[in-house]
């Protein structure tokens, strides 16, 4: 950073016109959440916040380093903000999350414009950096950023499990458990907000407590947070499918506020990928849960995320996947082609997928699902859902239903009926795509 920088700064702190910050976040609600906390403690510290760099004293990039795209779109971010310094627009340019975390040493190398960096779980670093301090009674509060009435909760960091495709562990270290007291505090904070849908994330749902009991206490979590008033919806995500506590279902069962929803990655459904994937678990045992569930839960929308591409699969277990598909029928299916991550212990397995050949495969995929989605939303034609308006577009309203997270699922075109964002209506579908489905507000 250039002295005249530094000294544009202190002169504001010393006139008690605190610095503009803008934090922008790269890649997954995880990084969102962090980012989001990060905005409170700085707001605490009588910062201004903006979401524009333009009008910023200071950048802040939370990076991600999960996939070679992702790992791109933070460069380019990084670069971006590098320029808007050296033009003068902005004193200083902080970078912080994932990527730093792997990278650091190789990014201050190439990056000497960049004022500092700093790896993940690096908050208080990053607030004494610009003079702030970590204030303890923000503990649970943040600055929401996305629409007021649904917001990410981060339940645990880190992750246990050795996935050999996978770098999180080498980002976020250990998994490590929120306090159930602190969980409900920032609940009962989102909910005085105005949020009325919880979506709650973890590298793994079902790993929670384990660190501190020794057992997975998901489920009675989930009946404490269910008793939050104010919550209407809580929706899980990335739950790991080996040793899955079938507990948590019964809970999904029995508590109303628990939306019929599961997002579990597979990854795959060849079991000689699925052991190079060192996931744990088998085809048979993958479909068994699924049946499981489903015997529970007849009604619950399953998601899942794939990835294709990887170095032991062949045409053969190419096809094992793109049959299990068809066969196990989620609701929901996002797939990712294989990238090599470095120090992970795929690396040795090399990657000889072609680049051209992955892309097929997820093609592949993709077209299966639509047929499922398609037929899956064309049976719903006729009935009545609960649906959360998220939005105006134009001159019709776009929401969701308990079968849908944000951002990433099917959307509902609300074409005839007014209402706020925000708020529940009931929707008659009269049309379907393969990933929207068009309706009425009948009340």
């Amino acid at each position: 950073m250039s002295l005249t920088g530094v000294r544009s700064i202190s002169k504001k702190i010393k006139k008690g016109q605190f610095p503009t910050v803008n934090i922008i976040t790269m890649g997954c609600s995880k990084n969102l959440v962090d980012s989001e906390e990060m905005m409170r403690q700085f707001q605490g510290n009588q910062f201004k916040i903006s979401h524009e760099s333009e009008n910023a004293d200071i950048i802040i990039i939370n990076t991600c380093g999960f996939i070679d795209a992702a790992k791109e779109e933070s460069i380019n971010t990084i670069l971006d903000a590098v320029d808007l310094k050296e033009n003068g627009t902005v004193s200083k340019v902080l970078v912080t999350g994932c990527l730093i975390e792997r990278f650091k040493s190789d990014l201050e190398r190439e990056l000497p414009e960049v004022d500092k960096f700093f790896g993940t779980n690096q908050l208080n670093a990053v607030l004494e950096e610009l003079g702030a301090v970590y204030k303890k009674e923000l503990v649970g509060e943040r600055l929401i950023t996305t629409p007021k009435h649904f917001a990410y909760m981060k339940i645990s960091e880190g992750c246990d499990h050795p996935c050999s495709f996978c770098a999180i562990p080498l980002m976020r270290g250990k998994h490590v458990s929120k306090p159930i007291d602190q969980i409900i505090k920032e609940a009962q904070f989102l909910a005085g907000q105005g949020v009325k849908e919880l979506n709650l994330i973890a590298q793994d749902l079902t790993f929670y407590g384990m660190d501190q009991t020794g057992k997975r206490t998901l489920a009675p979590m989930l009946r404490e947070l269910a008793q939050v008033d104010g919550i209407e919806w809580i929706r899980l995500n990335y739950a790991y499918p080996n040793n899955f506590p079938m507990e948590m279902i019964e809970v999904m069962a029995s508590e109303s506020k628990i939306c019929n929803y599961l997002d579990m990655p597979i990854q795959h459904l060849s079991s000689q990928v699925l052991k190079d994937m060192r996931r744990g678990i088998t085809r048979e045992r993958t479909e068994t849960l699924i049946k499981d569930i489903r015997s529970i839960i007849p009604d619950i929308t399953l998601r899942t995320t794939l990835i294709v591409g990887f170095p032991s699969e062949g045409e053969k277990e190419f096809n094992e996947l793109a049959e299990g598909i068809q066969d196990l029928k989620f609701d929901r299916l996002g797939t990712f082609t294989y990238s090599q991550e470095e120090n992970t212990t795929a690396v040795p397995l090399g990657d000889p997928v072609p680049k051209e050949e992955k892309e097929r495969r997820q093609k592949t995929i993709m077209e299966i699902q639509g047929k499922i989605s398609r037929e899956k939303n064309e049976a719903k034609i006729g009935k009545t859902v609960k649906v959360i308006v998220d939005r105006q577009d134009e001159d019709w309203l776009v929401g969701r239903t308990e079968a849908d997270g944000p951002e990433v699922d099917n959307e509902v075109i609300i074409q005839e009926g007014h209402a706020l964002p925000g708020t529940f209506v009931n929707v008659e579908i009269v049309d379907a795509e393969d990933f929207d489905l068009f309706g009425r507000i009948v009340s």
